[in-house]
């Protein structure tokens, strides 16, 4: 298995966010595959990144806006449709963990914290997810919803200030732009127990450095074959 994220599955050569593109993350034995979660008006959590539909399918207009009948007959990428968090958990399950990204921002998605932990109960998944997420607040949520539940902060410059807030919710996981990552942090990452996720890593030579020096930091990149190669290369 490769230790790594792919973002999106695989968006270098398959629409982001597709079933193609996880199938092709998974075909490359990836330990983890990385996603966005929205919902539609009628409360189906979707996986797509943007709040819109209007740069990854052939619609417009948000995707809150949306029924999920009619979000579903949009052409997501080589004729496929947005698929539902449920789809690609189970696609994932007993093969790979799944980084489920809340796309969460102030108050836009009433509910999706619930809504996500009730698909992945139902799909017998919680022990093989984590939850992340830029707004903070919504990761609280999901702590206050459930005592169980892997949780994960995404950040983009390195700061101790995030030292606090993973203590008091007990995360995991510390996702971080790979350009800002430092000793200082990295060495309080690793006595607070915290897994480092540096993202987005897609040129082979950063890839390179990163892995030799802190061959325990994990990689969430588009280009996955020059993940797998660099990994195997310093296996």
């Amino acid at each position: 298995m490769i230790p790594g994220l792919a973002h999106r599955g695989y968006p270098k050569k398959y629409p982001e966010n597709t079933f193609s593109s996880f199938q092709a993350a998974l075909d490359l034995s990836y330990d983890i595959l990385e996603l966005d979660v929205q919902l539609t008006k009628d409360g189906v959590a979707v996986v797509i990144h943007d709040t819109t539909v209007n740069r990854t399918t052939n619609g417009t207009g948000h995707v809150i806006d949306y029924l999920f009948d009619d979000l579903r007959k949009l052409d997501a990428g080589d004729g496929q449709p947005i698929p539902t968090l449920e789809e690609i958990l189970k696609m994932a399950k007993g093969k790979a963990k799944v980084d489920i990204e809340l796309k969460q921002s102030g108050d836009l998605y009433p509910g999706l914290e619930a809504k996500v932990l009730e698909v992945v109960r139902e799909c017998g998944m919680m022990e093989d997810i984590f939850v992340t997420s830029f707004d903070h607040y919504s990761i609280m949520k999901m702590r206050e919803l459930s005592s169980e539940v892997e949780l994960g902060l995404v950040i983009y410059g390195a700061t101790p200030s995030v030292f606090p807030l993973a203590e008091q919710i007990r995360a995991r996981y510390v996702s971080v732009k790979y350009i800002y990552l430092n000793e200082d942090f990295i060495q309080r990452c690793e006595e607070q127990g915290i897994q480092i996720i540096a993202w987005t890593i897609d040129d082979e030579e950063s890839m390179s450095k990163l892995h030799q020096r802190y061959p325990n930091i994990w990689v969430c990149t588009n280009e996955l074959e020059k993940w797998k190669r660099c990994v195997e290369q310093h296996a």
